[in-house]
């Protein structure tokens, strides 16, 4: 049973690692490097992170990575049969059901992240935890899973949560987590991808935007989101100059008069 478990624990941290290094090495390989100059107007600070920005994030990363495998193995493999993950076919409950599964852990998960991220930010909570995280004042995607070990147990915290509330097939948990993973890379991008107009949409409002996270790295305060702004508009936490933000980093001719650096 050891050996099954710790069997499991491994291939588990290879797919997580495979998924992060398929997101955040493609991101950073397509926007760093392959379209660096078309790219740069969209570019939120105008400045390049730094190879050691990089090393750590990727290290501490890599730390997330096993933490995440030994509880995705607790649940997936040792309480599996007192969870309410089921099996069978996708449809087995009726698609309805399965899509809304998909959005209750989306506001689960969003909801979660937004209160959890605010303890992050309490004085010792943040100087001994979540600064390490925080030290990527201008993230990158490698940044998506660069947590203390302590922050990335809360931070996976969201899976049994999951597990032990709606019933919900294993294969849509695992494409949660797949979603999960492709936006925080984009949450960390360093890009604006979305479009000119977009935080000001009747949808786009709603929104968590790479400039919204960005801004929290860089000013360190406000816009605690994960996927939505719901809390941080509910909660004021929404930082003032987010549109403005927005709109310049999505201007191209503002953009276009600064020279890419090498």
């Amino acid at each position: 049973m050891d050996t099954e478990l710790i069997r499991f624990v491994i291939e588990e941290s290879l797919r997580i690692v495979q998924r992060y290094l398929f997101f955040a090495a493609g991101a950073f390989g397509l926007f760093y490097l392959l379209l660096r100059r078309p790219m740069w107007p969209r570019k939120i600070q105008k400045r390049w992170p730094r190879l050691t920005d990089h090393g750590r994030d990727l290290i501490f990363s890599m730390i997330s990575v096993g933490i995440f495998a030994v509880i995705s193995s607790l649940i997936f493999f040792v309480f599996l049969d007192h969870t309410n993950i089921y099996g069978g076919s996708l449809g087995s409950r009726g698609w309805g059901y399965l899509a809304l599964t998909f959005v209750w852990m989306l506001a689960l998960h969003d909801t979660y992240f937004y209160w959890v991220h605010r303890l992050m930010h309490t004085r010792v909570l943040y100087r001994h935890v979540h600064l390490v995280h925080h030290r990527s004042t201008n993230p990158s995607p490698w940044t998506a899973y660069a947590f203390h070990p302590i922050e990335a147990v809360l931070e996976v915290g969201i899976l049994p949560i999951i597990a032990f509330s709606l019933p919900v097939h294993w294969a849509a948990v695992m494409y949660f987590f797949i979603f999960q993973i492709a936006y925080n890379v984009y949450g960390h991008l360093g890009f604006e991808l979305c479009p000119r107009g977009f935080n000001k949409h009747w949808l786009g409002r709603w929104i968590n935007t790479s400039v919204a996270h960005n801004q929290h790295h860089g000013r360190f305060t406000g816009n605690y989101g994960l996927y939505f702004l719901f809390w941080d508009r509910m909660m004021g936490t929404l930082r003032s100059d987010y549109d403005a933000t927005y709109e310049v980093t999505t201007n191209a001719k503002k953009a276009d008069t600064v020279t890419v650096p090498r």
